[in-house]
């Protein structure tokens, strides 16, 4: 049984719109055309990368319908809801070993969500390993402000920031 431990958010498998995402720089979010060449390349990288003793929180926006929410990838997983996680539980345990709505990391002081934390309460966090943003992030004082600075309290880990597989847990904690 391995000890590694990874993180992922966003994969939304099966959608064919967030193929049509763009950077603010109007190029493309994701390489790929359409949803079938993305999950197909998603899932080679992901088994590439885990293996099946590895534990992986994915951090919401599993699946973009029921139909995709099953994916032959290594892992064991949990699940940290988001937005788009919206099937009925029973849907979610055929994939994963448990469905939380964050996961507290104690010694770290991190907190695994979603949808960032608003930055009142990074008081209690040193960190918040997030998704949501895609390929965004959260910068000083906001996302949207007037500083190009990132915010190091967070760190996104949707899938178009991580190379399209997940990552270690003491990669992003480092």
């Amino acid at each position: 049984m391995s000890n590694r431990v990874f993180v992922a958010a966003d994969p939304h498998w099966g959608h064919e719109g967030v193929c049509k995402f763009l950077k603010s720089d109007g190029s493309p979010l994701r390489p790929w055309d359409n949803a079938k060449d993305m999950d197909e390349a998603m899932r080679t990288l992901w088994n590439e990368t885990v293996k099946p003793g590895d534990k992986v929180y994915v951090l919401g926006d599993w699946a973009i319908n029921r139909k995709h929410i099953v994916q032959p990838v290594n892992g064991d997983l949990i699940l940290i809801k988001g937005n788009h996680d919206i099937f009925k539980l029973e849907e979610y345990t055929k994939v994963f070993r448990d469905i939380r709505a964050y996961h507290v990391l104690g010694a770290h002081r991190t907190i695994l969500s979603h949808i960032p934390v608003h930055t009142s309460q990074l008081e209690r966090w040193r960190l918040n390993i997030h998704g949501h943003l895609h390929g965004n992030v959260v910068k000083i004082g906001g996302t949207d402000n007037d500083y190009d600075q990132p915010d190091l309290r967070f760190r996104c880990v949707s899938m178009e920031q991580i190379g399209f597989k997940p990552i270690l847990l003491d990669e992003v904690l480092a």
